[in-house]
C-alpha cells in the first residue's frame, strides 16, 4: 500500500476507514449480520477524491471480510460495481435465496 495510506475496521462506527497520514479520507459503512456483512455506503471526502482511495478501501475491506469468514451483501452501488470489476471477490457475495 502507498506510504501513509492504511485501511482500518472502525467497529465502533460500523465502518471501514481509509486513512491518509492518520486522517480519515473515506469510509465504507456496513451492518454486521451473524454470517455476513452488508455494505451500505461508500464515501471519499472532498480533497481526497480521484486518488483511487475508494478502490483501495473496498479491496481491503473485502479482504478483511474474507479473512473473518463473512459473506458480503453489496447494497452500496460502488461495492457492487467494484466486485463486478474484480471477479476474484465474486465468491464472497451472498447467493440469493429462492
Amino acid at each position: 500500500m502507498a506510504d501513509g495510506i492504511v485501511v482500518v475496521d472502525n467497529a465502533v462506527e460500523s465502518r471501514f476507514e481509509v486513512l491518509v497520514d492518520g486522517k480519515v479520507a473515506g469510509f465504507a459503512q456496513y451492518r454486521l449480520r451473524p454470517t455476513s456483512i452488508v455494505f451500505t455506503h461508500t464515501e471519499v471526502l472532498p480533497g481526497y477524491q480521484g486518488k483511487g482511495l475508494a478502490a483501495t478501501l473496498i479491496g481491503q475491506a473485502l479482504d478483511m471480510s474474507r479473512d473473518t469468514g463473512l459473506e458480503v451483501v453489496p447494497s452500496c452501488p460502488y461495492v457492487a460495481k467494484y466486485i463486478a470489476e474484480h471477479p476474484e471477490y465474486a465468491d464472497l457475495v451472498v447467493k440469493k435465496q429462492h
